[in-house]
């Protein structure tokens, strides 16, 4: 994953849950999707110098995964003996080789920078990533694909900012809710379908702001809110 493809990624999920080609290059998706989501933040593999990209930001030093697993395979990371007398020759020894793990992954592929990624594919500035693919600005989405600023998600697809949610497709800004599709804005809902700015309803379609509407009427209205989310 780079950044040419994390592109061609959110212009497809972009096209895909809103009907019109993505004005927002990475950046701009970043900020005003993913505003207030636990990203990796980038920091410096104190082996390498190189930037490299980490979940938590309460280490003083960081190191690869990649390089991480060098010094266990080889041994490398175990130091000669010295005599460890007081707290402070301990405290100064474990400092010597406390490095936090960046970039970790397990059984994944195409990744970049993200950190704690598992049985995934195709993720891009993502933290505690499961079972899921194509995956971009998200923390903590489980068996998920085609995600932009997912969070705590299970089940989700071609979706952006779904939060503490399941079973969402083609929808956007979706919170504590389950089986909903092509909607906007939905909070503590659910089983709905082709709705806009609903709370606390179920088993419902083409509702705006929990108010009934024919179908005509919703898809004009819909046109609007789309065209202001993407302007706004």
């Amino acid at each position: 994953m780079n950044d040419k493809l994390a592109k061609e990624l959110l212009d497809k999920i972009v096209g895909q849950v809103f009907g019109y080609q993505n004005p927002l290059d990475l950046e701009q998706a970043m900020t005003k999707f993913a505003f207030d989501i636990r990203l990796p933040q980038q920091v410096f593999d104190s082996a390498t110098s190189q930037p490299t990209w980490a979940a938590s930001m309460g280490q003083q030093k960081y190191m690869s995964s990649d390089n991480v697993m060098q010094r266990v395979r080889s041994e490398t990371a175990m130091q000669p003996y010295r005599s460890l007398e007081s707290m402070e020759s301990i405290l100064a020894a474990w400092n010597d080789i406390n490095f936090a793990a960046s970039e970790r992954q397990i059984e994944s592929t195409n990744i970049a920078e993200s950190d704690g990624v598992y049985h995934s594919s195709n993720v891009y500035r993502s933290i505690d990533i499961r079972k899921s693919s194509n995956i971009l600005f998200s923390d903590g989405v489980d068996s998920c694909e085609y995600i932009v600023a997912g969070q705590t998600s299970k089940a989700c697809q071609y979706s952006i900012r779904v939060e503490d949610s399941k079973n969402v497709a083609g929808s956007f800004n979706v919170i504590w809710s389950n089986k909903i599709k092509n909607s906007f804005f939905i909070q503590d809902c659910f089983n709905l379908e082709d709705s806009i700015f609903c709370n606390q309803i179920a088993n419902k379609r083409f509702c705006i702001a929990n108010i009934q509407l024919e179908e005509d009427e919703y898809r004009r209205l819909k046109d609007k809110v789309i065209r202001w989310i993407l302007q706004s």
